[in-house]
């Protein structure tokens, strides 16, 4: 499954700008954006998967081309796609980035832990 490479260097020069330290890392049949080694944001498809917490998730959700991510078949909490259509403007994929990486600081890394 390919991912919009657009829309990843959207997301990479925003991240550029704001001086944000980040690897990218392909999963999930897209792209991946890693802060403090935490997911934090990604490109599935031509979507913006962002990790927004539980707390800001029911407000994004009546936003213009939010919707739940559900892309195991179970909704996950915490975690929205949004279509093109919310993401075209710069100022609006901006307020995405910005929710996902305000939520950054305090999502849970499920970096493993190496065996001794």
């Amino acid at each position: 499954m390919a991912y919009s490479e657009l829309l990843a260097d959207r997301i990479r020069h925003y991240l550029g700008e704001k001086k944000i330290d980040y690897v990218g890392k392909k999963m999930m049949g897209g792209l991946c954006f890693m802060v403090d080694d935490k997911m934090c944001m990604g490109v599935v498809q031509d979507n913006l998967m962002g990790r927004i917490g539980k707390e800001a998730y029911e407000d994004a959700l009546t936003r213009e081309g939010c919707r739940k991510m559900d892309f195991t078949g179970r909704e996950m909490k915490g975690y929205v796609f949004v279509d093109p259509i919310g993401i075209d403007m710069d100022q609006d994929l901006a307020y995405w980035l910005d929710l996902c990486l305000a939520f950054n600081p305090l999502a849970k890394s499920s970096k493993k832990k190496k065996k001794k």
